[in-house]
């Protein structure tokens, strides 16, 4: 089974890029065939300084790498590498109705936020398609707000293969239910759009000085404090179990600690369980031509795989004559 997943080098990683589909890539490499690529050219609807998009593409590649991402058992590459997903995007474009993007829930909410309206925005979900069809991918995990940009990936592969025949493989979602929303510091999706994120790698204080901003309820120290609607338990439960997340139930249920208490908490938790990734992002850090290496053979093994699909949609689309 193919597992595909992809994130944008837009900004410094957060923990809900980790909990929402890295983590998930993670465990599924000893178990699949996987595939985890950086999507630069998406980035390209957020970023439009060409120098910053080149070292956040490095940025983020080291740190995948550092939280796991392993290149003899994944194909890891960079989007832009393996151009064929361009011409991938402009036959599937010819396939997507106008009517689909327009309901698509993530241009209307960025435009809704002030977002520049533009044709990238608006025809992401036809290069996501792109992205997730080349490979054929089976599996794409996702966060809950992009369900819907693989429903659209699927209806895409089926009035394509409607035209030409079963040459795509329909994709499915999967999202694991207790991290599909991440919340971020203002209790909405944590997203690098809404500047709410907090940042896996940094330094230890200003780790703490975001979590210190997380918005809770004005309830006095003494009282009982409610912690399913708590952001900063919806936070630390991501890090915990057992024992462990029910000695903090049991610290919100009977008052004494204010929610500045479980702040400082939640920031200890945070920094011990990434202290090994921050070794090893070290090392990545330090070793750059090691990174592009990787990916470069990441982008080989791609193109490789891609090959074939494309080639037949040439055949059967005219392009090949």
């Amino acid at each position: 089974m193919r597992v595909l997943t992809g994130i944008q080098p837009s900004g410094d990683l957060h923990i809900g890029n980790y909990f929402g589909s890295i983590k998930q890539m993670v465990e599924a490499q000893s178990q699949n065939q996987t595939f985890a690529f950086i999507a630069n050219y998406h980035a390209m609807t957020s970023v439009n300084d060409g120098k910053r998009l080149g070292e956040l593409t490095m940025q983020c590649a080291t740190d995948f790498l550092a939280l796991g991402i392993d290149p003899e058992k994944s194909v890891f590459w960079v989007q832009s590498d393996v151009k064929e997903v361009l011409e991938l995007y402009w036959t599937l474009s010819s396939f997507t109705p106008m009517g689909l993007l327009e309901r698509a829930h993530s241009y209307k909410d960025k435009t809704a936020k002030g977002f520049a309206t533009n044709h990238s925005l608006f025809s992401y979900p036809v290069l996501m398609a792109a992205d997730i069809l080349l490979f054929n991918s089976n599996v794409v995990p996702v966060g809950k707000d992009q369900i819907q940009h693989v429903e659209i990936a699927r209806d895409i592969a089926i009035k394509f293969n409607n035209q030409y025949g079963d040459i795509l493989t329909i994709p499915e979602f999967k999202v694991q239910e207790e991290v599909a929303t991440v919340p971020g510091i203002d209790g909405q999706k944590m997203s690098k759009s809404y500047g709410n994120i907090v940042n896996i790698f940094g330094d230890e204080k200003s780790q703490l000085k975001t979590i210190k901003k997380i918005v809770t309820e004005n309830v006095s120290v003494e009282e009982p404090k409610e912690y399913e609607t708590c952001n900063v338990y919806n936070m630390a439960k991501l890090f915990l179990e057992g024992d462990n997340l029910k000695a903090l139930q049991e610290r919100y249920r009977r008052g004494g600690e204010g929610h500045g208490h479980f702040k400082i908490y939640l920031a200890e938790v945070m920094w011990e369980y990434f202290r090994e990734y921050r070794e090893k992002r070290e090392y990545f850090e330090k070793h750059q031509n090691e990174v592009r290496e990787i990916l470069k053979n990441g982008a080989d093994k791609a193109r490789e795989i891609a090959m074939p699909t494309i080639e037949k949609i040439r055949s059967v689309s005219g392009i090949s004559y």
